[in-house]
Order: structure tokens, then sequence, then C-alpha cells
């Protein structure tokens, strides 16, 4: 019998999209039978279509199935994979505009700080509806594949509370680092190895080895002499000084789960590059993700008429998902780096927490060797964030407001940058502004508001774009660099290719 995967969030192009594409790639995975589920029918359709057409001229069996029946789409599935945001774009300028008014200038906003901390509080909910619904009518034993963010936050949420359902969470971050580190040794990546562990977006290369030979100590050299990556990772660059190891994450998004690089608005440019929004630009995967939405949107057309996707083993991604799939059916051992419940795999981490850490896996399923002792100040780092996700999971699981607060109370840019008070008037616009996608905390909305139109409130920035915010372009602007705006709102990984941002 064929597989059936299903694919929540399928309205996302570029990761399913992707995703179809890295399944059938594999010779025994290409009658795979795909149902798309989506809660937005339009994007829905764009990306079935885009997906038939691929297949039928590469003349493959596998069949797509669009639909919006979550459950119909889930019955009788052996894998699901997860792409949703909840609360789309909409949400997100939320998670980044309210904060800069209290100043705090986040990046990325998906994993950390009070844009992540939101994030958090919109998409457990629903992935625990997922898990329900997966219990309930999925294949036996089957397996979630969790793409959503925040990772951490979300994977554990649904180890804990999610109907016993197993759930793995997965990111291409250790791999977009792997390349960085090879490209600052200058030698062929395939000859250098690594091993990684942390909490996802703070895992560390604790062992790197060229040829057999271990070169960790030289990787702050090798980094700091680097004719780009000198000028584009100058926060990782310090990490990487200060501590000893090199950081998975990039520069921007570094630098806001620390509260040193971006608590002064004057200070944030020195620690930045704006020739690209991964470098640490303010808002820019929000502005990254508008264009890409808006480009989709108005080039769908044309790229019905392109030349379709083919499925050669040359044209496969990096993403771990379809490398799991391939191992767990046909036994061929996948060696990749996952995000799983510790219990004891990083001895210096909580237990109950996430961990990104070396993964194997082939048909005896998937096998977590243990890492043991992260060094100090590393895992000094990823408990301040640990903390921070432990007290978000739980609020956003029992809808208390408490927790919430002392989650971005504890925050490390927060609180390096608010008082108490600023961070409980913060939540409580956040909750507001949030509400349609926060019933767990209808209570707390409610005396929020009460809160906000008595009219004694704290003085914030109102109309702040933030230390480092650049113009998002409309479709026109974007048309200039058509070829490289087709990589990006294609791409799962946002900054793999892009076009260069204003200056």
């Amino acid at each position: 019998m064929p597989l059936k995967i299903a694919v929540l969030g399928a309205g996302s192009v570029g990761f399913t999209r992707g995703m179809v594409r890295d399944v059938l790639c594999v010779p025994e995975l290409q009658d795979t039978h795909f149902a798309f589920h989506d809660i937005n029918e339009h994007y829905l359709d764009m990306v079935a279509q885009l997906c038939r057409r691929d297949i039928e001229s590469a003349g493959l069996p596998a069949t797509i199935h669009p639909t919006l029946d979550r459950r119909e789409a889930l019955a009788e599935a052996d894998y699901v994979y997860s792409f949703v945001r909840v609360g789309g774009l909409e949400a997100f300028q939320l998670d980044i505009d309210i904060p800069l008014k209290y100043g705090v200038d986040q990046c990325v906003g998906d994993t950390l700080g009070p844009g992540g901390i939101m994030y958090a509080q919109r998409t457990i909910p629903v992935l625990l509806e997922f898990c329900r619904d997966i219990s309930e009518v999925a294949a036996p034993d089957c397996l979630f594949l969790n793409y959503s963010n925040p990772m951490a936050m979300n994977t554990w949420a649904c180890n804990k509370y999610g109907y016993g359902v197993r759930v793995l969470g997965l990111c291409h971050g250790v791999q977009g680092g792997h390349w960085q580190i090879a490209q600052a040794l200058g030698v062929p990546q395939e000859e250098v190895d690594i091993i990684c562990a942390g909490i996802n977006h703070q895992t560390w290369y604790i062992s790197v080895k060229y040829r057999g030979e271990d070169v960790t100590g030289r990787l702050l050299e090798a980094f700091e002499r680097h004719p780009e990556f000198s000028r584009t990772e100058k926060v990782r660059i310090d990490m990487l000084r200060r501590f000893g190891y090199y950081s998975t994450e990039s520069n921007g998004h570094l630098s806001e789960y620390v509260p040193w690089y971006r608590k002064r608005p004057e200070e944030i440019k020195e620690w930045i590059d704006l020739g690209s929004w991964i470098n640490g630009e303010t808002g820019g995967y929000l502005r990254v993700c508008q264009e890409g939405r808006d480009w989709f949107e108005h080039e769908f057309p044309r790229w019905m008429q392109e030349p379709p996707w083919t499925f050669r083993p040359e044209d496969r991604g990096y993403e771990h998902g379809s490398y799991i799939i391939e191992a767990l059916e046909t036994g061929r051992l996948y060696r990749g780096h996952f995000n799983v419940v510790n219990r004891g795999c990083i001895t210096n981490l909580p237990p109950d927490c996430v961990v990104e850490v070396p993964g194997y896996v082939d048909y005896n399923g998937i096998n977590i060797p243990i890492v043991g002792d992260l060094p100090l100040g590393c895992a000094a780092v990823c408990n301040a964030s640990i903390s921070v996700q432990r007290l978000a999971v739980e609020a956003a699981v029992h809808g208390d407001d408490t927790l919430l607060r002392q989650a971005m109370l504890m925050d490390p840019l927060t609180g390096a940058v608010c008082n108490p008070p600023e961070v409980w008037q913060m939540a409580d616009e956040m909750l507001v502004a949030q509400a349609q996608w926060l019933p767990q905390y209808e209570k707390a909305i409610a005396a929020a508001r009460k809160r906000l139109a008595s009219g004694n409130l704290l003085p914030t920035r109102e109309g702040y774009r933030g230390a480092a915010r650049l113009h998002t372009r409309t479709v026109e602007e974007l048309a200039k660099e058509r070829a490289a705006m087709d990589q990006v709102a294609a791409a799962s990984d946002k900054a793999q290719e892009r076009p260069p941002a204003e200056d």
C-alpha cells in the first residue's frame, strides 16, 4: 500500500512544494498519496495545482487530495507534516509592531521574545487539536513531523499534552551553519563532520572535525578573517569569542535571544548588516514573508507556465522530513539533528525540556544518543531560554495570563529593555490585539481591555519602526529582481536565496 502523508498548513508553497519534491525523489516513495489541508482555500488550491502539475509532468503515480476538512486529511495518515502559521501575517505583524512600542526590537520574533511567546499562545492549542485528531483517525503509530515555530515550545507542548502522539520537531538551522563553517574554513562541506547540541535556534557546534581532526578551536580565527561572515555575522562571532562555540542560528535570530545586542537602539546597527534581512533587520522576516506572499499571488499564473519541477536525486533538498521517512520505510540509515524531549540526553539541561541533538533513523526507529554535558556557558545561555519556554508552554495550554506575563518578564531581550509595569502593559496590548486567535484567554482579555480603556497607561513610542526597519517592497519593485524573488517565494528556508535588501 502507498504511504499517506497529510500536510497541515499546505498553503505554504515553499514548504509544501519542496516537501513533495523531496519525498518523490525517493524511488520507493513515488506512489505516495498526499492529503493537503489548509483553512485558506485560495492558497491551498494554488499549491495543489502546482504540485499536481509537477507530478503529472513527471509521470509519477503519486496523488494529491486537497481538502478543507482536517480530519479527512488525517484519516489513516502514516505521517503528518505541520507547516501552519496560526494568525498568518496579520498576527505576525502584531508580534513585531506592539513590542517595538516598548523598545523591544526583534528581527524575526518567532522563537523567543514577546513575538515568539505570543506565537506559541496561538499555535500550541491548534497543534494539540492536531494531535487529538491524529490519535483518533490517523494510522496507528503515525509520526507527526512539526516544522511550525516556535519549535521548542510547540514540540514541548505536543509531547507533554499531545494525546500520546509521536512528535518530532524539525528545523534546517543546523544544516545552514554547517555550510557556513565549511565556507569559513575553506574546505568542502562533505569533509566536515559536526555534532550539534542545545535547544532549537540556540544549538552549539560542540564538535567540528575536518578529515577526522578536531578544528573547533580554529573557528573564531576562520570567521574573523572571512570577508563576508566577518561583516554579516558579528553577533555569532562575538558569541563564539565569548563562549567558545559557534551557534546554529543566523545573526538576526541569535541577536534577539540574548540580552546584549539589541537593548540600545543606537547600538543595534553596530551588530547587524542590512545586506540581508537574516543578518538582523528589524522585522526582517515579516517583510520577506509579506513580499513572498504578494509575489506568489501575483506571479502564480506565470509559475504555472514555467517548466515543472523534476524529481531526480540531485533535485532533493536538505530538509530532514523526507530522509526520516525514507529511513523508516527502507531501512537506509539517516543521521540528522532533531528536536526531542531531553530525558537526560544533555545532562546539564532539564530532562523535561526539548533539545536539538543528533539522531539516527533506520528500520529500528528514531534513536537519540547521549550527548552528556554542554559546555557550562553554552548550557547557561540555553537554560535562560528554557525557563521562558516552560512558562510559555504552560500559559498556552492553561490560558494562564500570569504565566504568560512571567514568560515575557523572564525573556532575556525583553528584560534588558522593559521594566515589569511595561511588560504587564505590553502583554495586555498583545492579548487584546490578538484576541481572535486566543480563545483560552477570554477572561484575561476582558480584564486587559478594561485596563487599557482606563486611560491610566504608561507612555509608549507610538509609530516607532525600530532601529533598522526597511521598506516592504511592492510587486512592481520586486519585479526588478524576478529570478531572486521566485527563489525566495518557493523556498522553505527564506535565507538560502534572497534578493539584496535596500541600503
